[in-house]
Parts: structure tokens; C-alpha cells; sequence
């Protein structure tokens, strides 16, 4: 019995090794092609020791795939496509291949209007949210059980304006984001000055359908364009574009509370342009992408889990201009932001105990990177 014990601790540490190796960490990044179709879609496998990218797939004739977003299993890859462009975007559905990062088209879906610009997946991984920017609306995508996407059944479209002339002349839906019970969906309308509420309703087996609920009104001219929930699932927080804050808010069963508002820049600016928004996986630390023309940086803040308010930690520069879209690897020991006028995706070191980032020589160059998305297979 002894020996049987010594024998099986060797295997059963060999099998562990093994195990660990074949665990791959993907990064994918769509980018703006200037309404071209040529490859603009890249996949990387990303060492999760050193931070070192590794070219794996390009996708060929996409034009603008400028947002991406991966599946709740992780299997499938959506993209919008043809944004920014004068007549009506699509969405695409991605088969993931988990060994080699490589990508098989399914299928396209018209986004019901001009210019998308996000996506969002349910937590039940059945249906995605497409928000349409230039013709303002909400289109909702059953997914297939082969990730495949059917035609939107439910499109919503939103008239009204606020004060920033030429920004807020009409409606703009920059994002949508699903509650973590998945029970509502918060719109975040640029041009409205608006976080619309919608509650997630089933009228019929297997359709999901979004209903008005209200809105949440945010300060005017302040722009409101990304969002996102803590991990606890007790606060969230929205960064707005046009004002370049940051607001908090406590979270009750479709409700949101407003608790305070940031700046996200290092100091005033005449012109704002904040991008991104996203929380460590440790819920320590809340970060922003802050766009030109002065300041092209990261902002840096810890939250108190508890009272869900900020304190600023500082600021770190993308090394590059118009940080349009970053995102933390799923270990969270890694940060990368895509600086789109300067062509180059940089990964940054987070330090967990301090939330600080540190620059990496390792560095890509991609034209007009838009959106970052990561993975990790096999674990």
C-alpha cells in the first residue's frame, strides 16, 4: 500500500504539471479599419509569467470590428461590424478554437441601425445586446446552442437630446450592461444624459424581451459611456464621457443610488473624452481610460467595499494617444490599454496590493486598436 502511495504522488504531480501547461491565456483586439475590409481582428496568446504576446490568428474582411465581446462559456467570439459607417452595422458570431486562438466565422446579423458600438452577453449566455450609437436603440440576438446568432426580435429606439451642442444634439446609446442576477439592463445614453432601465422579461418560452422601467438622469453634459458592477454586486459605476467623471452608485434590485461623483483625469481639462471602466477581479481597485488632448492615462482608484466610495491611488500614462479600450487579464496581474492614435496595445504589471500599474517593454503594433478582450482555456 505504501509503495502504491509513493508511486501515485510522482503521477499525480506529473499530471498536475501537465495540466497547468496546457492552461492558454487568448487576447483578442478588434481595431477600426477605416472601412476597409482587411484583418482587423488579431489574436494573441498571452504568457501569463512574462506578459509576451504571441500572434495566433487574424481574421480576414472585417470592416470596423471596433467591440468585441466573448461568450459566458467562452467558446464563441461576437464582434460588431461596419460601425461608424453611413448605412446599418452587423454583428458577427465567432466560433473560439481553446488550443489555437483561431476563429471560425457562423454568422451575420444586421444591428438594426448605423453605427454599434457594444455588446453585451446575458448571464445565462442565451442572448446578446447590441447598442446602436449614431441611430440610437437596443437590439436584443437569441444565441443558438452553436453560438450562431438568430435576427434581433426586439429593437428599441430612443429620441432626446441634452445641452452639448454638436455631442448631445440627438440620442447616442454607447453601452448596455445586465445586472448580475441578469434581471435588468442598464443603457447608457450619451447623447440623453440618461442611464435608461430596462426590466428582462420572458412573455414567451426561451424569448427574452427588455421593457422600459425609467431612467436614471445623470448630471448635464456629463456624456454617460461605460459602466460596470462590483464584483459583490452591491455597487456600480459609470464613466462619462463629455464631464470625465466618474460616478458610484449603490445597487438594489434594479435601482441605483447615487453615492459620488470623481474626476478621472489628474486635473481639469477644457476637453473631455474619458473611454473605459473596469474593477480588478479582487474588487480592490476601479480603473478608467482617460482620452486626450492633454492627458492620455490611466486613473487609478481603491474602493471601500463597504461604502462603495473611491480614493484616488494616482495616474498612469498608456504611453500612447486615445486609450479608447483596456482591459485586465483574467488573473488580474496584468493590465493592457489600446491607444488608437498611436497604433500600440501596451501591458502594464498590476501590483495587487496597491493597485499600482508598472510598464512592460512588451508592446504591440496594431492599427487603430479599438477593443480588448482575454481568456484563459484549459484550467
Amino acid at each position: 500500500m505504501n509503495y502504491r502511495i509513493v508511486i501515485l504522488l510522482p503521477l499525480l504531480g506529473l499530471l498536475l504539471n501537465c495540466s497547468n501547461k496546457t492552461a492558454k491565456t487568448f487576447l483578442f483586439v478588434g481595431s477600426f479599419t477605416e472601412g476597409k475590409p482587411v484583418k482587423g481582428i488579431h489574436v494573441y496568446e498571452f504568457d501569463t509569467n512574462s506578459g509576451a504576446l504571441q500572434l495566433v490568428h487574424e481574421e480576414e474582411n472585417t470592416i470596423n470590428p471596433s467591440f468585441l465581446k466573448i461568450s459566458s462559456n467562452g467558446r464563441h467570439l461576437y464582434s460588431v461590424l461596419e460601425s461608424q459607417l453611413q448605412s446599418n452595422g452587423k454583428v458577427a458570431a465567432f466560433a473560439i478554437d481553446s488550443l489555437t486562438g483561431k476563429l471560425e466565422l457562423l454568422n451575420l446579423q444586421d444591428s438594426g441601425g448605423r453605427n454599434p458600438a457594444h455588446l453585451a452577453v446575458h448571464p445565462t449566455g442565451n442572448y446578446l445586446i447590441n447598442s446602436n450609437y449614431t441611430d440610437a436603440g437596443i437590439s436584443v440576438f437569441k444565441i443558438n446552442a452553436n453560438g450562431s446568432l438568430q435576427k434581433n426580435h426586439q429593437l428599441i429606439t430612443f429620441q432626446d437630446s441634452s445641452i452639448v451642442r454638436g455631442r448631445q444634439d440627438e440620442a447616442h446609446l454607447h453601452s448596455t450592461n445586465f445586472s448580475p442576477d441578469g434581471d435588468f439592463l442598464f443603457g447608457q445614453d450619451l447623447g440623453a444624459d440618461k442611464i435608461r432601465v430596462f426590466k428582462v422579461i420572458y412573455p414567451a418560452e426561451d424569448t427574452l424581451r427588455l421593457k422600459e422601467s425609467g431612467y436614471v438622469a445623470v448630471k448635464p453634459g456629463s456624456g454617460p459611456r461605460h459602466f460596470t458592477f462590483h464584483p459583490n454586486g452591491n455597487f456600480s459605476y459609470g464613466v462619462a464621457e463629455l464631464s470625465g467623471t466618474i460616478t458610484a452608485y449603490s445597487y438594489t434590485d434594479g435601482k441605483l443610488e447615487y453615492i459620488e461623483d470623481y474626476l478621472s483625469y489628474s486635473k481639469k481639462q477644457d476637453l473631455y473624452r474619458a473611454a473605459d471602466i473596469h474593477i480588478s477581479p479582487d474588487g480592490k481597485f476601479l480603473y478608467a481610460s482617460n482620452r486626450g488632448p492633454e492627458e492620455d492615462s490611466i486613473s487609478i482608484f481603491s474602493i471601500d467595499e463597504n461604502t462603495g466610495r473611491l480614493t484616488l491611488v494616482g495616474h498612469e500614462s498608456t504611453y500612447g494617444e486615445h486609450p479608447r479600450n483596456f482591459c485586465l487579464d483574467p488573473s488580474g496581474n496584468f493590465l493592457l490599454v489600446a491607444n488608437q492614435f498611436t497604433n500600440n496595445v501596451v501591458v502594464f504589471k498590476r501590483h495587487s496590493e496597491t493597485g499600482r500599474l508598472s510598464k512592460l517593454q512588451k508592446e504591440l503594433a496594431i492599427k487603430n486598436p479599438s477593443s480588448l478582450q482575454m481568456r484563459t482555456y484549459g484550467e
